[in-house]
């Protein structure tokens, strides 16, 4: 794994944070453009919230955020400090905010870790160990999603998007778009997971073996160094109780329900819906969230604003346009803002408050 401080500088920079934002904001001017019900009076809306769902939604950030530190703490059985966590939280959800989820945050997540004083190989486990408890809740909560409620995950009506006619190539690639990004986790999960926790090494001799063909071997160093990578992590995973397991999973769970029920509850601050009608919107945002993990704009932005209408506007109706907003504005930009607030305490506080520490003088001198 690549841990150049240039490269990752270049992914935690606050500058991208406009990238998001502008994809974000362009849809929005794209509804008001395109659909003429749609007016700047409709943004009045929005203090017609019923007020407990509305704080209760808002007050999910901070259950989330905490959720996260509590989770990242566990999983490295306390070694990091509250203070440590924060930091390591908002700049690892800031990466993944500016950067495709194809990319991910996971460079820059070992290398945070690093320079908060978690050795490379545990870093790497810690790293590792999350996003397959991560997959693992998408993987599941999709399969049972899709078992409960076959017909009603994806929208049946198609024509909520202005322009879009029912039966339209777009609409009728999401399903395909999900079966095949829902593959790629499922396989990713199981091959992480064999590879982490039960023949670490025999996962880097597949490595090995696979680029040791001819048109394959300019990544055999690469592939030297990814095996022995997981053969460290799954080393400072060995020995775990079982309540550290059970720990960790439900804090998982925890952390996504919360993450999830934010938008049923600005759904509900706005209009009124049965517990079956709850449940559908609940699992439409994992079918969701699946499909964004292979949309190419950073952190899924424009991708997840323009399908919201599709998959929830029979639940809101007017208000459709204003949830939305709010939905991003409360499960995705928080972190953007807090990431290009802290990234220059957090590099003050691990490159040059330590370098100070480094250069004083002993007592002893």
């Amino acid at each position: 794994m690549e841990l150049d401080s240039k490269k990752i500088f270049k992914t935690l920079n606050p500058n991208k944070v406009w990238i998001p934002i502008l994809f974000g904001v362009a849809i929005v001017f794209y509804r008001f453009y395109t659909d003429d019900s749609i007016t700047y009076d409709n943004l009045n809306l929005i203090f017609s919230a019923k007020i407990i769902p509305f704080v209760l939604a808002i007050l999910l950030i901070l259950a989330r955020f905490l959720g996260y530190m509590y989770r990242i703490r566990a999983i490295s059985s306390e070694e990091l400090s509250w203070g440590s966590s924060m930091y390591i939280i908002i700049l690892w959800e800031f990466a993944s905010a500016v950067t495709p989820s194809v990319v991910g945050g996971t460079a820059v997540a070992v290398f945070i870790l690093l320079k908060e004083g978690i050795n490379l190989g545990k870093s790497l486990a810690f790293v590792m160990l999350t996003a397959i408890l991560d997959n693992l809740f998408f993987v599941v909560a999709a399969l049972v999603s899709l078992i409960a409620a076959p017909d009603a995950m994806f929208p049946s009506n198609l024509t909520t998007i202005d322009g879009i006619e029912e039966g339209s190539l777009l609409f009728g690639g999401l399903k395909p778009i999900f079966y095949v990004s829902y593959l790629l986790i499922m396989v990713y999960t199981f091959i992480m997971f064999y590879a982490l926790f039960v023949r670490p090494r025999a996962f880097k001799w597949f490595l090995l073996k696979v680029t040791s063909i001819r048109y394959l071997k300019k990544w055999r160093y690469r592939a030297y160094e990814y095996g022995n990578e997981i053969i460290w992590a799954s080393a400072n995973l060995k020995g775990k109780r079982l309540n550290y397991w059970i720990n960790i999973s439900l804090v998982t769970i925890f952390i996504w329900s919360v993450r999830y029920l934010q938008l049923n509850l600005l759904i509900e601050a706005y209009s009124e819906n049965s517990l079956l009608d709850h449940i559908i919107i609940y699992s439409r945002q994992i079918i969701l969230w699946i499909t964004m993990l292979i949309a190419p704009t950073p952190g899924g932005s424009g991708f997840a604003e323009y399908f919201f209408e599709a998959f929830f506007a029979r639940y809101l109706q007017d208000y459709t346009l204003v949830t939305m907003v709010l939905w991003r504005i409360l499960s995705y930009y928080p972190f953007l803002l807090l990431g290009a607030i802290f990234l220059p305490r957090w590099i003050k506080r691990v490159f040059f408050k330590k370098q100070e520490k480094k250069d004083a003088p002993s007592d002893n001198a």
